[in-house]
């Protein structure tokens, strides 16, 4: 006799309506990814998991789509989603569009594709819209790009699209593409790149020649590197504002208009970062966690002079992607904390940062799904985008509301 198991959707839906219990905060008893790693400093992994016994609801707004990726919340409350496949859509009084006109070609093999998409604080006034996204680069080469248009006024179209920046070296590598895209205070445009995948014996991420495996900062209207970068022609890309990453899928301002980055690790070795100008995060050098056979990275170093040590790291993995600094009236218990999404966590991870430290970590609502993209409603609810080629986006409240 075939044993009973309950729907998926039944499950999510419970796992929705109750977070914080114990059965679900016992993420830090699970045995490590890579053993025989210390901490370089007390805090640096498995914090303190927050105890509370939040009831969430959980609301279907869209569900069907095809790999959803990034998300941009516009000032009137409606959202653009990108699909991995190469489409945009508008998410406007409970409706979907069909597919936005005017994108270009993206190369959606692997982990390529449509990535995120980002609007500055004045898109009331220019409807202007940024977005990232795997451009084929002739024969099998391909590399993260950047791209902007104008979002027409019926929400059809990308009107007067242009390329305004591709990462070099083009290549055939399938993998890690990042890439999120953050406005700064100064209006300047963070994008983050992955290392393609490349293994350690080709430490692209350490290459100042090369933009994979970075942070970039550039001015949105051209694409060219921002004035106060770090590097000059002589020293680096200008483009570069800092290195040594591997794939970076979240990156968020904090209140203080701090940029922060998760990024994935290897086994064992997801990374939160504060990254700042011109410093050198490690990869592959120096990286918590191991090879998937269980072989160390390299010479298995987690510390060198001259590299960034990680604010945090998980391990077990998260697999991060997406990432808010929760500011909202709903939940006034979450302000200033950081929630960054799980794909392989399922939930979403909410960490309680004090100052440059983290000093609590929770899953909400876990087994939710891969959560790719969070964003904060205007009431305070929270928008989350569930990975899959029948993604979805749901809302969460609490419960009660």
């Amino acid at each position: 006799m075939t044993p009973f198991r309950a729907p998926a959707a039944i499950l999510a839906l419970l796992a929705g309506l109750l977070t914080g219990s114990a059965a679900l905060a016992d993420f830090n008893d699970a045995p490590p990814n890579a053993k025989g790693q210390t901490p370089a400093f007390q805090g640096q992994t498995r914090a303190p998991v927050i105890p509370q016994a939040l009831r969430l609801a959980q609301t279907p707004l869209v569900e069907g789509l095809r790999n959803p990726w990034g998300m941009a919340l516009l000032p009137d409350g409606s959202l653009l989603i990108t699909e991995k496949v190469g489409a945009m859509r508008l998410y406007r009084d409970g409706k979907l569009s069909p597919p936005l006109k005017g994108l270009p070609e993206v190369d959606d093999e692997g982990q390529g594709g449509l990535l995120d998409v980002a609007v500055a604080p004045n898109f009331a006034s220019t409807r202007q819209v940024w977005f990232s996204f795997t451009q084929p680069r002739g024969g099998r080469d391909s590399s993260t790009a950047v791209g902007t248009g104008r979002l027409s006024q019926d929400g059809t179209a990308l009107e007067e699209m242009r390329v305004i920046f591709t990462a070099e070296p083009g290549m055939e590598a399938l993998h890690h593409f990042g890439s999120r895209l953050v406005f700064d205070r100064d209006g300047q445009l963070f994008v983050t790149t992955g290392d393609r995948g490349l293994p350690p014996e080709q430490p692209i991420s350490q290459d100042l020649n090369s933009h994979p495996g970075k942070v970039l900062r550039l001015d949105p209207a051209t694409g060219k590197a921002s004035a106060g970068n770090p590097f000059t022609g002589d020293q680096g890309l200008p483009e570069i504002w800092s290195y040594g990453h591997r794939n970076l899928q979240a990156a968020a301002l904090d209140p203080q208009g701090r940029l922060w980055t998760v990024e994935h690790g290897p086994n064992g070795g997801d990374e939160l970062n504060l990254p700042q100008a011109g410093r050198n995060y490690g990869w592959p050098v120096i990286t918590y966690g191991q090879n998937y056979d269980g072989n160390p990275i390299g010479a298995g170093l987690t510390a060198q002079e001259g590299m960034e040590q990680p604010v945090y790291y998980w391990d077990p993995v998260i697999a991060p992607s997406g990432m808010v600094f929760y500011q909202g009236e709903m939940f006034p218990e979450w302000q200033g904390d950081a929630l960054i999404g799980g794909l392989r966590a399922e939930s979403l991870v909410r960490l309680k940062i004090e100052g440059d430290r983290v000093t609590g970590e929770q899953r909400l609502a876990e087994g939710i799904g891969r959560v790719r993209d969070i964003e904060v409603a205007p009431d305070g609810a929270l928008l989350v985008l569930i990975d899959g080629e029948s993604g979805s986006l749901l809302r969460l409240t609490r419960r009660g509301r």
